[in-house]
């Protein structure tokens, strides 16, 4: 169905860490870029005061610093590659791998999936979930978008480095680890204990809401192969009586770019996905395909902090391309494509290279995308998603703290009785 050169397959969206075994799909390496040129190690003549600088603290530290089993020549230079792409501002996309950090995530981009499902990222200093993956421990247990880990296992990682934080994370299925974790907002704290277990990899699932002809359609991660899984859940559901769509992308953390642009263009007959900026400025419209199959119901789409990376572009382009209601909340702000660059060592730095806008030209990058209906859900809201739909009645449906998918069935029903009223006769008397 949607057959591409696999030049163009699998490039990154994100630099994210996720607590399986490895890291996430936001580190799959762009094969575009694979062989990222790395420029010759000459000190630029307009640096060179800069590196003299750098020079000077490293001999100081050498001949003075009283611990000299600390001094660790190695260390200190991946302090200095990491402090220096830190300096940048990209928290959360741009970053230094160690070769260790390469290994892990490597180890996860060959498909060993075993651990608490949970993606994390540095901000602010504090270790912070970024969303739960759904049908795993971190997504049974409630871990919500924007809590910090303060404790694992009842020891403090407050002011660990993130490769830290996970690998005391991260481990074998079947065993526990227990997470204190704080509300960045009231500053509460809560302790949850997780059982690590192998990570499902289905990334599509739906179910028609009880009472309606309404489907919910949930993408959980752009993986290989969700384009293909969303058009069979997309024809199953027109079979079932489905006459509207709820686009569930919250809490989904993005993934690979092709399958947004796909997933995308299901919807959108004409125009682009998404414009790409490069760091000359210059910007580059993302076409929508043609040869995709399309499907026109009326939807809406849901968000909120969690959705992010290819979550972020499909929101966006179905916005500004069909005028798709967003409910929910306001997405992260992840905008660029990471481009790897293999250092001597085995260390890499991802550095993001193109930045991505959405067809009418609204930055992502650090700003997220505004919803166009603004619902917070309660406290004690559970997201309801299309499992939890099954064998539920359309009472209980309505009586679930769930706010932000009844907002969208709502602004979705009304969509529908506006087009059955186009469609129906003038009546006169």
């Amino acid at each position: 169905m949607m057959a591409e050169n696999k030049a163009q397959r699998r490039r990154p969206v994100r630099a994210i860490f996720i607590l399986l075994l490895g890291m996430a799909l936001g580190i799959v390496v762009d094969r575009v870029y694979l062989a990222g040129i790395i420029p010759t190690a000459v000190v630029p003549a307009s640096a060179v005061s800069d590196f003299k600088l750098m020079a000077l603290a490293w001999n100081t530290i050498q001949a003075y610093y009283v611990d000299r089993a600390a001094i660790q020549p190695k260390r200190m230079t991946y302090a200095a590659i990491a402090g220096m792409v830190d300096s940048l501002g990209d928290t959360g996309h741009s970053t230094f791998l160690t070769p260790q950090e390469v290994k892990m995530a490597t180890a996860s981009i060959d498909g060993h999936f075993a651990g608490i499902g949970a993606e994390v990222q540095m901000k602010e200093g504090y270790v912070v979930i970024v969303a739960p993956i759904d049908g795993t421990p971190a997504q049974r247990a409630h871990l919500r978008p924007g809590e910090r880990i303060i404790e694992v296992d009842g020891k403090s990682v407050e002011g660990e480095p993130l490769i830290t934080v996970v690998e005391k994370i991260r481990g074998p299925a079947g065993t526990k680890v227990t997470l204190t974790l704080q509300n960045p907002v009231t500053g509460k704290l809560r302790t949850v204990t997780l059982v690590r277990a192998e990570i499902p990899v289905e990334s599509v699932s739906w179910h028609m809401i009880p009472g309606t002809q309404v489907a919910d359609i949930r993408i959980a991660r752009f993986s290989e192969g969700t384009a293909t899984e969303l058009y069979k859940a997309l024809r199953q559901a027109e079979q079932a009586g489905a006459r509207g769509i709820v686009l569930d992308l919250r809490n989904d953390p993005g993934g690979l770019l092709d399958q947004a642009i796909d997933v995308a263009s299901l919807f959108i007959p004409k125009g682009n996905v998404l414009l790409e900026r490069n760091a000359a400025g210059k910007i580059t419209a993302v076409p929508v395909r043609a040869d995709v199959p399309k499907f026109r119901l009326p939807m809406a789409i849901l968000i909120n902090g969690g959705t992010a990376s290819a979550a972020e572009i499909v929101a966006g382009a179905l916005h500004d391309d069909v005028d798709a209601p967003l409910i929910g909340r306001r997405t992260f702000g992840t905008g660029t494509v990471l481009r790897p660059f293999r250092l001597p060592g085995g260390g890499e730095l991802l550095l993001g290279v193109r930045e991505w806008l959405t067809p009418d030209g609204h930055t992502i990058w650090h700003k997220g995308i505004a919803p166009t209906e603004k619902v917070v859900l309660p406290a004690d809201a559970i997201l309801l998603r299309p499992d939890a739909l099954q064998g539920m009645t359309p009472a209980k449906l309505r009586a679930s703290h769930d706010t932000q998918l009844l907002a969208a069935l709502r602004a979705v029903q009304q969509e529908m009785a506006h087009e059955a009223a186009k469609k129906s006769p003038s009546m006169t008397h």
